[in-house]
């Protein structure tokens, strides 16, 4: 009888630690069971995708997974400067995007509506908007990120030389082992506070994904990471743990972007238009001062005596 006792107890215990190491550390809305764990997330009404919770989860499935619960009000944890003139931010925020079945975008997303765009492989528009019929030929590929972070103060004054390596080893730590070689820079200015980092691969790279990681470090430094491991992005320097409270992504393409003048703010076009009219002014200034200046040296010229 003690021996049945002793069975049931190890088989029930087995069944505990079963059910506590079948989770998804790299997404916490993850639903996980099964023998052996299988791991899905709910991206719309009745459609749970497979995800690999041994890394990172793609940001498509990310953000179609935020929208589904956006649009069922459940928490979605909301609360420098171009590295080149082809950088560019994500100004529209998010939508719900088609993903491919391997998790990265289709290169044209429409947001279930009748207006459509082109996206990097980021996710981020780089066309302007256009209808249905929009061609989006292929889909571009992000080769560079800026990470324009702000950390919170500090006891002691950050180390300027030892900054690279302790955000490299930072992002390498935190997100799936992350390619520290791929930190290709890092700048900081003590007064703002302000760290930027370059992160770049080789043009035609398809096998390291920067945007997973840029995702994944916007949503640690806003608030809530998506981890289920709720550590903030930290670099550990001179045994002080420096946090981030501000971040702002710069995008780099393969090929520059292709926006054009109608989707400029009405602001942006305003301050356009008043420059323009500026010079146009000054212009017009400038050349009737000189043909004033130049009439007043004809009239002084002395004139020529008639022959007798």
């Amino acid at each position: 009888m003690m021996k049945m006792w002793i069975a049931l107890v190890l088989v029930a215990f087995a069944a505990t630690v079963s059910a506590q190491s079948c989770t998804c550390p790299s997404m916490k809305w993850a639903t996980c069971d099964g023998t052996p764990c299988t791991c899905t997330l709910m991206v719309a009404d009745k459609t749970k995708q497979t995800i690999d919770c041994t890394k990172m989860i793609p940001k498509c499935f990310l953000m179609k997974a935020e929208m589904y619960r956006s649009n069922k009000n459940l928490s979605t944890r909301y609360i420098g400067g171009k590295p080149v003139e082809s950088a560019f931010v994500d100004n529209d925020g998010i939508y719900d995007p088609e993903c491919e079945n391997s998790g990265i975008f289709k290169a044209k997303q429409c947001n279930n509506t009748e207006e459509c765009w082109c996206v990097n492989s980021a996710g981020v528009r780089r066309t302007d908007k256009g209808d249905k019929n929009l061609k989006c030929e292929k889909l571009v590929e992000t080769n560079w990120v800026r990470l324009q972070l702000t950390h919170k103060a500090v006891k002691t004054p950050l180390n300027k030389d030892n900054l690279k390596t302790a955000i490299a080893d930072a992002i390498n730590k935190r997100y799936d082992n992350f390619n520290k070689e791929m930190v290709e820079n890092v700048e900081y200015d003590a007064d703002s506070r302000m760290i930027v980092v370059d992160v770049k691969k080789p043009k035609g790279d398809r096998k390291n994904d920067l945007t997973n990681m840029a995702y994944y470090m916007e949503k640690d430094v806003k608030v809530l990471p998506l981890f289920r491991n709720q550590e903030k992005f930290a670099a550990t320097m001179g045994g002080e743990q420096v946090e981030m409270e501000k971040i702002l992504v710069y995008y780099v393409d393969e090929e520059p972007p292709t926006f054009t003048m109608k989707n400029l703010s009405g602001g942006i076009i305003a301050v356009i238009v008043v420059v323009v009219l500026a010079v146009v002014a000054g212009l017009l200034v400038l050349f009737f001062a000189r043909k004033r200046q130049n009439q007043r040296y004809n009239k002084a010229q002395p004139r020529e005596l008639e022959p007798m």
